[in-house]
This record gives structure tokens, C-alpha cells and sequence, in this order.
């Protein structure tokens, strides 16, 4: 059994390699502009951010008029999505944990990359990047996180501290060039 077993593993292998080195001449390679256009992601430091800024009291009525649908009108209800957008602190190492944006998401930058990639959700990337920063300045102020008046921009995003931030690890260890690895830690 083993050895047949081993048998098929190789011949699905060789089977792949030779399926891998044929080509199709199907497709092209993307341009420099179709790259950057699709890379839209932005990293926890926020390096990525488009100029723009917003507060939550610029937030409220976008809120109101392009989230609540969905959201319900505070943020803190369930809605129409699967969890609630506000409250939830203190919950995660309880019984019945509410990960929200204030309780559970480690970078305020996230949120935002979130919104304008992804909502409003039935026209998703459709929000400018101050209506972004506004509705994450609000989202952020519902949860406690920030003040009512506070200006978020490219500068000050990344600096906001999330409480949840350091409840975070890292998925594999890291490791110092010639350190030894337990067995199964590989790069």
C-alpha cells in the first residue's frame, strides 16, 4: 500500500512538471500602469495612503446616507452584516467575544483599506479617499478610539493605536540567519 501509494505521488508530481513547463500563449504580461492600478492594498504603516483627510463629524452624514443600511444606524447593531462595527471591548477573551473594528482589528490603516476597497458594498471602491478617511474617522470615534474633532490624514492614520494591536503574533516564529529551527520551521 505504501509503496503504491509513493508510486502515485511521484507520477501525479512528474505529471505536474510536465503540465507546468507547456505554454498556452494565452494572456499577456500586465504594464507598468495595469500593475499599479490593481495595487491598491495599504500597509499598516500607511505608506500607500492617497493625500485626503476627513473627521467624524464630516463622517456622520455619509455614514448615515451610504453605511446605515447595511450597518444600522449607530454601527453597534448587527444589521444587515455579520457583525457590528462598534462596541465589543473588552468582549474577546470572554464567552461571547464581539470582534468589532474598536475590539478586534489591529490597524486603524486596515479599516480604511477596507472601506475603500470593498464598501459601500453594492458599489464597492466608489467612495473618494476623503469620504474614506471621514467614515474611518467616525467608525474610530464610535468606538473611543479617537475624538470627535480629530483630523485624519496620511500622517496621523498610521499613529493611531488600536487597542487590540499587540494581541496580534506573528504566524511563524522569526528567525536570525544561522539560528537553529526546531523541526518543521522552515522558511
Amino acid at each position: 500500500m505504501r509503496f503504491s501509494l509513493s508510486l502515485a505521488l511521484l507520477s501525479l508530481l512528474a505529471l505536474g512538471t510536465v503540465t507546468l513547463a507547456q505554454t498556452y500563449n494565452l494572456g499577456r504580461t500586465p504594464t507598468q500602469e495595469e500593475v499599479r492600478a490593481w495595487d491598491i492594498a495599504i500597509s499598516p504603516d500607511g505608506k500607500e495612503l492617497p493625500p485626503g483627510k476627513g473627521t467624524a463629524n464630516e463622517g456622520a452624514p455619509i455614514y448615515a446616507q451610504k453605511c446605515a443600511s447595511c450597518h444600522g444606524p449607530t454601527g453597534a447593531e448587527q444589521g444587515q452584516s455579520d457583525f457590528p462595527l462598534v462596541g465589543g471591548r473588552g468582549t474577546l477573551a470572554t464567552l461571547h467575544p464581539v470582534r468589532t473594528l474598536g475590539s478586534y482589528w489591529p490597524y486603524a490603516t486596515t479599516i480604511w483599506d477596507y472601506i475603500h476597497r470593498a464598501m459601500p458594498q453594492d458599489r464597492p471602491g466608489s467612495l473618494s479617499p476623503d469620504e474614506v478617511y471621514a467614515l474611518t474617522a467616525y467608525l474610530l470615534y464610535r468606538n473611543g478610539i479617537i475624538k470627535e474633532s480629530d483630523v485624519l490624514d496620511v500622517k496621523s492614520l498610521p499613529k493611531i493605536q488600536m487597542p487590540n494591536r499587540n494581541n496580534f503574533r506573528p504566524t511563524q516564529p522569526e528567525w536570525k540567519p544561522g539560528e537553529k529551527r526546531p523541526f518543521g520551521f522552515y522558511p
